[in-house]
């Protein structure tokens, strides 16, 4: 591919020639993915085709079948995309917390019903894969390994912060605070008229404190 150059044109100005860049396997698959994420969170699973994949991604058909075994491969991917954007935002926001156990569970609580996690298009691309978990075991089995690491995560921060709990009391309040903080971040990406952001960790904090205190 080219670079940028000079080349005079006809008003003798100096005018710059196009810079191509030859774009990685990795960063095409990328696109391919962000691509399938919004058609699915504007279309549903239902209108997610390789004709509308390929045109939110501005490429051929022939590109998509080169990197991935059809829709169902992509959307699959995606979702594993998806999982592991959200993994890391909250890890992140448990790295900023430092060193205080507490805080860093709290951290991973709170940074739920902020941004990029706290998101309506979010929403809209789970609802689609959530769609698929009943009916396609390959989805099912990525579900399973996203929420899996979500709860195994909890379970470590739990254990730091309380290190007299008991596993089976560490598990039944990661399951619960999970299951506090999926249904107050529905509810937020529906509808923000009830509850604001910041109600909806305070809720978190108060479960948090009360598990804490039930050791």
């Amino acid at each position: 591919m080219t670079v940028n150059d000079n080349k005079d044109d006809s008003m003798g100005k100096a005018r710059p020639r196009a810079r191509f860049v030859r774009e990685t396997a990795d960063v095409r698959r990328q696109a391919l993915i962000e691509a399938t994420a919004r058609c699915l969170a504007e279309k549903g699973v239902g209108g997610t085709s390789v004709r509308a994949i390929c045109a939110h991604a501005g490429v051929s058909s022939g590109l998509l079948t080169h990197y991935f075994d059809g829709v169902d491969a992509l959307i699959l991917a995606t979702y594993a995309d998806v999982g592991a954007k959200v993994s890391a935002a909250l890890d992140a926001a448990v790295e900023a917390a430092g060193d205080d156990p507490r805080d860093r569970l709290r951290a991973c609580l709170q940074a739920n019903f902020l941004s990029p996690i706290l998101d309506p298009d979010l929403l809209a691309t789970w609802i689609a894969f959530w769609s698929l978990v009943k009916s396609d075991p390959k989805i099912a089995a990525v579900h399973a390994e996203v929420y899996g690491g979500a709860r195994a995560q909890l379970e470590t921060l739990l254990r730091a912060a309380a290190p007299a709990m008991s596993d089976a009391r560490v598990r039944v309040a990661a399951i619960s605070l999970t299951a506090l903080v999926d249904g107050l971040w529905l509810e937020l990406c529906l509808d923000r008229s009830t509850f604001s952001p910041e109600e909806a960790q305070a809720m978190v904090e108060d479960a948090m404190l009360q598990v804490l205190a039930g050791i």
